[in-house]
Parts: structure tokens; sequence; C-alpha cells
């Protein structure tokens, strides 16, 4: 385990520390430009046209249903963390609203006064466990993110109880749901994305202060406010409660 948590890049001595640690930039940017384009052909106009001809209401249920299926990785996510209060919440948000929210399109745990789910991931895991936050990267389709997260979103994939839980074709649905609410998020906050892809003087030094500002103010290393990370939450807008009806 030692070994895995000092596996991530650390800058050096010398390294600026109001600088971001980023030695890939070469290849960064290129997979920024190729994510770019993809967002220009397909992304942008996927979901602007999936955002106009869904209703908003059945986007919000969708969301709703996306998010509620995370949310048991959130809780083994939480354990690991050694964190039983937050594992124990997300358990009875998950529990409420999968019975009497059918499945999760519905949200009596917030009606009902339950804390908000903790959204936990393994990126944050190892955060807590002692692993340094490594090089920034660009990932291909998933955008910004850290040589500690990047090892999170893959381990991400095996942490959820629902993937072994739920037999084919329904274990398909929860990654139908979460395809979908990307593509409603992509329409529905478009203006706030496309300033920062296409109309910030540099979109890719400006996606990568967001996410390392938003991420680190999420891990509690920072001070001050949140900053708006088009990438980081799949189903809230930045600037607005997409389910505040």
């Amino acid at each position: 385990m030692g070994s895995f948590l000092a596996a991530c890049a650390n800058p050096g001595p010398s390294h600026p520390v109001d600088e971001p640690f980023d030695p890939y930039e070469s290849q960064n940017r290129k997979v920024h430009e190729f994510n770019r384009s993809l967002d220009r052909a397909i992304l942008r106009p996927a979901g602007r046209g999936y955002s106009n001809f869904l209703p908003d209401d059945i986007e919000t249920l969708i969301g709703r249903f996306a998010f509620n299926l995370s949310i048991p990785g959130a809780i083994v996510n939480n354990i690991l963390q050694g964190n039983g209060k937050g594992a124990s919440e997300d358990l009875y948000r998950f529990a409420i609203n999968t019975t009497v929210g059918l499945g999760g399109f519905f949200d009596p745990a917030s009606e009902m006064g339950m804390p908000q789910a903790t959204d936990a991931d393994f990126g944050q895991t190892l955060h807590v466990w002692g692993a340094r936050e490594g090089a920034y990267v660009e990932l291909p389709l998933l955008g910004p993110s850290t040589e500690r997260d990047t090892w999170g979103k893959v381990v991400d994939v095996f942490t959820n109880p629902l993937t072994y839980a739920i037999d084919e074709p329904e274990n398909y649905y929860g990654t139908a749901a979460s395809v979908s609410s990307r593509l409603s998020d992509r329409g529905r906050y478009s203006d706030t994305i496309d300033s920062i892809l296409y109309e910030s003087a540099d979109s890719y030094a400006q996606a990568r202060s967001l996410y390392l500002q938003n991420r680190r103010f999420e891990l509690g290393g920072t001070e001050g406010g949140s900053y708006a990370d088009p990438y980081d939450d799949p189903y809230s807008d930045p600037y607005e409660d997409p389910y505040d009806e």
C-alpha cells in the first residue's frame, strides 16, 4: 500500500507553490484539443438537441436516477475512509430514495431534511490515505484530472456494489442513465461550458485552473470559495441547483 500511495509524481522543491504541477503539458494540450474537437463536433450539438427535445422534468428525473445509482459506490468509499457518519447518511438516503422515491426518480430524502449525499469517490479515498495529488493530466473524453484522481476513476468502476448485484441487462440501466444525464447537462449548461472551452484566451489553462482549485477545495486543501468546474459534477450546474423546482 505504501508504494501505491507514493506512485504519483511530486513537484520538486524548486517548483513554485502557486503554479500547477503539469510536467505533461505538451501531451495534455493535445488531448485537450482532441476533447474540444469531439465536443464541438458531437457532444455540444448532441447535448443541445437532447436537452431541447427532452422536457426539463424528465431530465431532472433521469439525473436523479443516475445519481442515486452511484450512491452505493460512495458508501463503500466512505467506509474505506473511516467515515462512518457519511456512510450511514448515504445509506439512509439511498434506502429512502430507492424505495419511497421509486428507484431514485424522486428525492423524498431531501424533502425529509436528510443530509445531502457525500458523493465520495476513490480519488478522495486516496487523498485520505495520504496519496499525493500528482501531476495534472487531461484524459480523453473525461477531461481534467490528476494522477491520483485518474487512479481513483479506474477503481471507482469496480467499487459500486450494484455492478455485481444486478444482472444483465438491468445493470446497463445505470450506464445509460449516466450517459443521458451527461448529455442533458451539456445542453442545459451549454453557455457556461462554452465560455470556458471556446471563449477564454487559453481554454486549456482555464480548465486546468478551475479543476485544480475546485478539487482541492472539495478535499479541504485550499481556502476561499469554490470555483465553477464544468467537468467536476455531472449532475449539477456550477451556479445553480438543477433540481430546485
